[in-house]
């Protein structure tokens, strides 16, 4: 029995390490300016934590077998501890996950922490169950008001935000179903959300971050790469969480342009 417990624990740490190794379920190409280095510090997670697994593993079902019922003439003791070995892969626990930490942060920080370039396309993402709409600040560069009062969810557009058309500010402001974006311009996007949390998510562009009912959360990007990217909501928000995805669109700078002067058109 212990021979064959070895075998299944060996077998099946094998067989999923190779998994991991060959890259069978992988993250989509990177497209952003920051997925280079996140790549590298998820790789690196992977191979030092993967390292750990396999030999915690490997060492189980050489237990297990070498202490087999019956099948060896060396008894397993029991041991209340040994102080000087908890010490020791404590600290070692702690240099490396702080030392991960701390080799990650710049990157974490550079997308939430610093502002964004003054010449950043400014992106409001709105999410609520189960869509996201995302508004554009048209040429005066001022995003209008929202009421809550005013938001009609089943109308979609302008009405599921509530804008208040009263507002000078609020004329020009464009909203879209999808979210259109030049390449190599920094993007900032202010997430909201109108019911419960949401979680705006762009496998490509290694961007992820909750949206909250009440906040107003900046982040920003930076598309290095044209073409057409899923948004997906990372959070369970509710029944129809399946079906709340999205299209993010990076496009040329001309192409954006045209776009956006389209769209303002069509409100006049």
């Amino acid at each position: 029995m212990g021979l064959v417990l070895l075998v299944v624990i060996w077998l099946i740490t094998l067989v999923s390490t190779y998994f991991f190794v060959a890259k069978t379920w992988w993250l989509p190409a990177g497209a952003s300016a920051a997925a280079a280095g996140i790549d590298h510090h998820f790789t690196v997670s992977f191979y030092l934590m993967g390292f750990v697994f396999v030999a915690a593993q490997l060492a189980l079902g050489y237990l297990v077998w070498k202490y087999r019922e019956g099948g060896s003439s060396q008894k397993a003791s029991y041991s209340h501890g040994n102080t000087t070995l908890e010490v020791v892969w404590t600290v070692l626990t702690t240099i490396l996950f702080v030392g991960m930490n701390l080799a990650s942060s710049s990157i974490w920080a550079a997308e939430r922490f610093r502002a964004a370039e003054a010449n950043a396309v400014h992106v409001e993402v709105t999410g609520m169950q189960f869509a996201w709409y995302f508004r554009y600040p048209g040429p005066d560069g001022k995003f209008g008001l929202t009421k809550p009062e005013l938001e009609d969810a089943s109308a979609g557009g302008e009405a599921a935000l509530g804008l208040d058309t009263h507002d000078p500010a609020s004329k020009d402001d464009v909203v879209s179903g999808v979210m259109v974006v030049p390449v190599n311009r920094e993007i900032e996007v202010i997430l909201r959300a109108q019911d419960v949390i949401h979680s705006f998510f762009v496998p490509s562009m290694r961007f992820k971050q909750d949206a909250v009912p009440g906040l107003a959360i900046h982040m920003h990007f930076t598309p290095i790469q044209t073409g057409d990217y899923e948004i997906a909501c990372a959070e369970l928000c509710g029944l129809g969480h399946y079906k709340m995805h999205g299209i993010l669109k990076v496009v040329s700078q001309e192409e954006f342009d045209k776009w956006l002067a389209a769209r303002e058109a069509e409100k006049q």
